[in-house]
């Protein structure tokens, strides 16, 4: 497992989630953790949770989904049964993601989950957006001594710090917060990623982004404002319509944002006003004052006869204003670079 690791390079950590994109079969499970490995993923992500454990099969109004949603006219019920991933998958998926050299986290969404993540040797667990006022879950989760991966979707300051001092009270202090935005796909508009830097500041956490919008131009925004872990849903292909399909990547796609926030973060580098090595070797590339036309010894120096031009073998152009007006002490050709020498007397 290596989160912190990767963060303490300065590096972003690349979090697939595969969600319910499986389709219900283990075989497409399988390739999309093969294809999330070939795209530069860090980390494959599932949920462990069944219909049963994360809501009851009921039909009245409270357990409707929400109207005008992705997922509008089933019951949570519906939803979860389709959408979960079955728990005699799970340490298959994992050991796969192992052989492939990425790590392995899920979400956990009750006690039963994590009891199971643990006897197949997780080793960081995932606490998703609604999970996050579920502070006596936090608590037993964060008391298994493990990095905590913390989403937070519709989590006021106070439901943020209280899923925090939640881990703390447990004794653990590894805990990564995900700004996230639960909105289906997430309007950028909505996203305010410039939180993710608040967060950092008033949690005292690392921060990272969760990211359900389309694209991946928020993902370089949020790597530049100091982000160190990015979570996207990950698919082979919209077009296999699946629950989460809508707004899942697709592996070109992945790779490319891996790509570009890579570069977003290495451009960014650190404050400072040296110059690189290949700048130096480009000061040739400046201007500095040469004679523009013959000069001869003891012609004076003027307008004329002396530009600031490229390139940079003269003096500085600075210097002009100290040179007009004085007489040459040697003859100067035309094209010839103005010298310090010629500022002197």
């Amino acid at each position: 497992m290596r989160l912190f690791e990767t963060m303490a390079k300065g590096d972003v950590y690349f979090i697939a989630e595969m969600s319910g994109n499986h389709g219900g079969s283990i075989e497409s499970a399988m390739e999309i953790v093969r294809s999330a490995a070939a795209a530069g993923a860090d980390c494959l992500k599932l949920q462990t949770y069944t219909a049963d454990t994360i809501t009851i099969d009921c039909d009245s109004p409270d357990f409707q989904t929400q109207a005008g949603g992705l997922w509008e006219g089933r019951t949570l019920y519906d939803l979860y049964e389709e959408a979960h991933t079955p728990w005699e998958w799970q340490a298959e998926i994992k050991q796969e993601c192992e052989r492939l050299g990425m790590d392995f986290l899920s979400s956990v969404f009750d006690p039963t989950s994590v009891d199971f993540l643990e006897s197949i040797g997780v080793e960081m667990y995932k606490i998703a957006s609604p999970e996050l006022v579920d502070v006596p879950l936090i608590r037993y989760t964060a008391s298994k001594g493990k990095p905590m991966v913390i989403s937070c979707g519709m989590g006021s300051e106070e439901e943020i710090a209280e899923a925090v001092d939640a881990c703390r009270s447990a004794g653990n202090d590894q805990i990564v917060l995900l700004k996230c935005t639960s909105e289906y796909p997430a309007v950028y508009e909505d996203m305010n990623v410039a939180t993710i830097v608040d967060m950092r500041e008033r949690f005292g956490c690392h921060v990272g982004l969760s990211d359900h919008s389309m694209g991946w131009a928020v993902d370089v925004a949020a790597a530049a404002l100091g982000a160190g872990v990015i979570e996207k849903h990950y698919c082979l292909s919209r077009e296999d319509k699946t629950v989460d399909s809508e707004f899942s990547m697709e592996p070109e796609e992945f790779a490319s944002m891996v790509r570009d926030v890579r570069i977003a973060r290495a451009a960014i580098g650190s404050a400072t006003y040296e110059r690189s090595e290949k700048e130096e070797r480009g000061l040739a590339g400046r201007r500095s004052l040469y004679a523009v036309r013959p000069i001869a010894k003891g012609e004076l120096f003027t307008a004329e006869n002396v530009r600031s031009i490229r390139p940079a073998y003269g003096i500085a152009p600075k210097h002009l204003d100290d040179l007009l007006g004085r007489a040459a002490r040697r003859d100067i050709a035309f094209g010839s670079p103005i010298v310090s020498s010629d500022l002197d007397g």
